[in-house]
């Protein structure tokens, strides 16, 4: 069975509630492709006007981190429940910017992942190596540890559901794209991962994203590659190119 491709938005860091309303509403019609799941991951004090501004459209929400613990003394963190209720279907976990900037470590992003199953939400965990890395050929042993420790104690059922996304972090928001050939060997790698954790059904049941400055110029090659999913677009899903991605065929 085709998998459906799911091509997700990351705001990061942008639009306060009011311009998040206005995005979705500009985005709305251009994004219309029930051929593809389109989600909008944005910033938590957005998720709420965000989720009511899509109703009714093909748009589910995510967020952009989660907490591992069900509520108590984590100020300022969020909890899945709280994400549950306000309507979130999706969370990004282990984005390279968590990784690097507040110090995350696949263990935490393992309990992360554990804990979106556990509340039904689907976790998009990422993975990616820098520039060095790839210089020093162990691109994929690096991405390697990253999915194992990742989906460590993650049920066969439940890897199925789940998505992956690869962003090389040289290729975030640098303009730099991995080429469509690098791209689809480590997403290819990954998928070749998730068959020795669990089986091929399962490696061919999982979603892969791939994602490091992807356009609408550069989206219909890349998704046409066999293992590449979708993508998790992060400028260019804050303007209307965002639909050209969408309906990129």
């Amino acid at each position: 069975m085709a998998r459906k491709k799911i091509i997700a938005g990351n705001w990061k860091m942008n639009m306060t509630p009011s311009e998040a309303v206005e995005l979705v509403n500009t985005l709305k019609p251009l994004v219309a492709n029930d051929e593809v799941d389109v989600v909008f991951c944005v910033p938590a004090i957005d998720i709420i006007p965000v989720v009511e501004a899509v109703k009714g459209s093909n748009i589910q929400v995510g967020a952009e981190n989660m907490y591992f613990e069900e509520k108590g003394a984590y100020t300022g963190e969020i909890s899945p429940n709280m994400l549950v209720d306000a309507g979130v279907k999706y969370v990004v976990l282990g984005h390279s910017e968590r990784r690097e900037y507040f110090g995350e470590t696949n263990a935490d992003v393992n309990k992360k992942v554990l804990k979106a199953f556990e509340h039904g939400i689907t976790p998009i965990m990422c993975c990616g190596e820098t520039l060095e890395q790839r210089e020093q050929g162990v691109t994929m042993d690096f991405i390697r540890q990253q999915v194992k420790v990742g989906f460590q104690n993650v049920t066969a059922d439940q890897a199925k559901t789940a998505v992956i996304a690869y962003e090389p972090i040289w290729a975030i928001g640098t303009g730099k794209t991995a080429t469509t050939e690098q791209a689809q060997e480590v997403c290819q790698g990954i998928r070749q991962c998730i068959a020795e954790i669990y089986d091929e059904a399962t490696a061919e049941a999982i979603r892969i994203q791939y994602g490091g400055s992807v356009n609408a110029a550069t989206a219909p090659d890349l998704f046409a590659q066999a293992d590449i999913d979708g993508g998790l677009v992060g400028g260019a899903a804050l303007k209307p190119d965002f639909g050209k991605i969408v309906n990129y065929k």
